[in-house]
């Protein structure tokens, strides 16, 4: 599976033309300081105890609480977002409530290992297809509880065993003999949590240092992140920084650094890896990289939901899908594309329906109708007007719907499956533009869909013709489901994608600090799809025996999720959700309850 990724989308904080050669150059004396600081640090971090390293983390979540207004408003204005308007919540929720939670999911998992235990204990651990383990990773913590009727569970690689996992937990920052070590992270420029949250998978999945080079669209969050960031960098763990592309490219060939991470684009993985001349093609071909250091990347894909006929019924009875059901299903679909403007590697780019299915014109006619209603946004990420045109050129019925002129809202429906250079099937569009597939229906000898052979086709399809394996979604009637017994869990487990959201988008379970996040396994640096490695991860797990992470939501979700781009309320919400969970004292308990149950109420 190849990912013709689109350059500009959620690139790093590195731009090279065309004819540039990927070599260091030197860099400004405060940054070697800054590596030479960052080497001494590294090294007292390796040789500190797990209480130690722990302690830290409430550190964090305190200045990262105390830094999350100027955060948010740093960010709000990158975006053009009004500050009172419901579309600040996603700025609230995507970057200091993330990192507050981060916190508080790790400390857990050290404080268990401090006390002799494993985060690991039996009732969280169960079984998932061809004799692989699920380990449950949300809900874990008492203040999950906001997400009532969410679950993530990571499935490790076959031949992995429940013992092997708890051996192989928080192996890193447990080694007091390694060596230490200075991560270089290039930070994505959309979510402003995404660098944050890179920095604490370098500290403690990683045991390492990281300088954070930021993306210049988010240049102006980096005196925020720093604030949030403050105790760890008074403890040369952390640095952030700002600069153009030649400070990129002397931090990563810098003798000082010895890893990179990336969030980003594959154009811009491979110009590290193989360099920016007219022979990178050439050298990656040849897997002749340039760059002699480990990397670790994640790259962004086109992003697939499944949506299977079939209803009160069972598998092969009338579908009795109602019109509720259809207006909930693209409500939620309507949000997974146009969340951050659209500006997301985990957004939702293709819609994947049965040709036959007598719900097909219905549910597009619904999309249709959420995508045009949703709150106007400003696409502000560089080069939308011209991935939005690439993304619609060769569909004169496309249809735009509204949003931000430059780079209007588009929907293509019909595309042909068979097409193996359809754009929206090859390249991440990074923008609000929504495919509609209709796949013909497997024959099954009678008139009716049959769920479980047209879920067989679906799958078979996203694996061979979409580009990347970052995320993907299901979207199945609870009745279909109970109907499908094992043939469900035995489809994910084909659906080669790292996260696998049922019913429930795979936004929020990047935002399950336990649950893992990144690519399917088996990329490499000369092919390296959706990327390599996990990030997230609070549970420690070992990144060899992670497979994916597969999530559940309900059917009808209520109240309105605090992501939905129609929420009215998400900006006071994400708020006092982020205060809730960044406070630990027991002052704090009585606000906390009466915010969970204004939440839940909706």
């Amino acid at each position: 599976m190849t990912n013709a990724h689109a350059p500009a989308a959620h690139e790093p904080a590195l731009a090279l033309s065309a004819h540039q050669r990927a070599l260091p150059t030197a860099l400004p004396t405060a940054l070697e300081a800054d590596l030479t600081a960052l080497r001494r640090g590294a090294a007292a971090w390796v040789a500190s105890d797990l209480a130690d390293k722990r302690g830290l983390l409430p550190e964090l979540r305190r200045s990262t609480l105390a830094a999350a207004t100027d955060w948010v408003v740093a960010a709000c204005a990158v975006k053009g977002i009004d500050l009172s308007s419901p579309a600040a919540g996603e700025e609230w929720s995507s970057g200091p409530y993330a990192v507050i939670t981060a916190t508080s999911a790790l400390e857990s998992t050290l404080r268990t290992l401090e006390r002799g235990g494993t985060p690991l204990p039996d009732r969280r651990v169960g079984r998932a297809p061809q004799g692989r383990v699920a380990v449950r990773a949300f809900p874990s913590l008492p203040k999950d509880v906001v997400l009532a009727g969410y679950s993530a569970d990571v499935w490790l690689r076959r031949g992995v065993s429940i013992e092997d996992a708890r051996a192989g937990i928080a192996g890193a920052v447990r080694d007091r003999d390694r060596a230490p070590l200075v991560t270089a992270v290039l930070g994505a420029g959309n979510i402003t949590g995404i660098p944050a949250l890179d920095v604490l998978t370098a500290l403690y999945q990683e045991a390492s240092a990281a300088i954070v080079k930021l993306n210049p669209v988010n240049a102006r969050v980096g005196d925020a992140l720093r604030a949030a960031f403050a105790p760890a960098i008074e403890r040369d763990l952390v640095r952030i920084v700002e600069g153009d592309h030649e400070v990129g490219q002397s931090l990563i060939h810098h003798p000082d650094v010895d890893r990179i991470h990336i969030t980003g684009s594959r154009s811009s993985h491979d110009t590290i890896v193989f360099g920016a001349g007219p022979d990178r093609e050439e050298r990656r071909l040849a897997r002749r990289p340039i760059l002699d250091k480990p990397i670790t990347s994640e790259l962004g894909g086109v992003g697939p939901v499944i949506v299977v006929p079939g209803g009160a019924d069972g598998a092969r009875g009338r579908d009795r899908w109602t019109d509720d059901d259809l207006d909930t299903v693209a409500r939620g679909i309507a949000t997974e594309r146009l969340h951050n403007s659209g500006f997301n590697c985990i957004a939702t780019q293709l819609v994947v329906i049965p040709a036959d299915w007598e719900h097909a014109d219905s549910l597009v006619a619904k999309l249709r109708g959420h995508l045009a209603a949703a709150p106007a946004r400003t696409a502000y990420y560089p080069g939308a007007a011209e991935r939005r045109d690439a993304a619609v050129a060769g569909h004169p019925d496309a249809v735009s719907l509204g949003g931000d002129p430059a780079a209007a809202r588009a929907l293509v429906d019909h595309l042909d499956p068979a097409d193996a250079s359809e754009p929206l099937f090859t390249t991440e569009v990074f923008g609000p533009v929504l495919g509609v597939v209709r796949l013909p229906s497997p024959p099954t000898g009678d008139a009716d869909v049959d769920p479980a052979a047209f879920l067989d086709a679906a799958v078979a399809f996203c694996n061979a013709r979409l580009a990347g394996t970052l995320g993907a979604g299901i979207i199945i009637h609870p009745r279909t489901r109970r109907a499908l017994g094992g043939a469900l869990e035995a489809a994910i487990a084909t659906l080669e994608y790292g996260t696998v959201g049922v019913n429930c988008w795979v936004g929020p379970l990047f935002g399950m600090p336990g649950a893992t996040w990144g690519a399917f396994p088996g990329h490499e640096v000369h092919d390296v799809g959706s990327g390599i490695g996990v990030v997230h991860n609070a549970l420690l797990l070992d990144p060899a025996h992670v497979e994916r992470t597969v999530g559940h939501g309900p059917w009808h979700p209520t109240p309105t999720p605090l992501w939905s781009v129609d929420n009215r309320t998400a900006h006071v919400t994400a708020e006092r959700l982020t205060r809730f969970a960044g406070d630990d004292s027991v002052r704090a308990l009585p606000a906390a309850v009466a915010t969970i149950a204004s939440y839940v109420r909706g």
